[in-house]
């Protein structure tokens, strides 16, 4: 199993691009492909930047995001703001 933490910037409010993460079309495309969401948060000090918290299978998580990155910039994703950071378990 692959833990990804992703960190980005939002083009729309927080609540805006959650309801869209949080949405069933959303879930059900993660669960196809074995990946659950363990969290997702607004800064503190920012609220345009987010950090997302998955996990699932090696490579997943970055393949979802390279295949779709159309529809996650329509969600108020700021693509070129990404930063992934990938952990395995020991």
């Amino acid at each position: 199993m692959e833990t990804t933490v992703w960190t980005f910037n939002l083009s729309v409010p927080f609540a805006e691009w959650a309801a869209i993460y949080d949405s069933d079309d959303v879930a059900k495309m993660h669960a196809a492909v074995g990946v659950k969401s363990l969290f997702r948060g607004v800064s503190k000090d920012d609220p345009t930047k987010v950090c997302a918290v998955q996990q699932g299978p090696v490579g997943v998580a970055q393949k979802i995001f390279e295949d779709n990155k159309e529809m996650i910039r329509g969600a108020g994703h700021v693509i070129e703001s990404t930063v992934i950071s990938s952990y395995l378990d020991a």
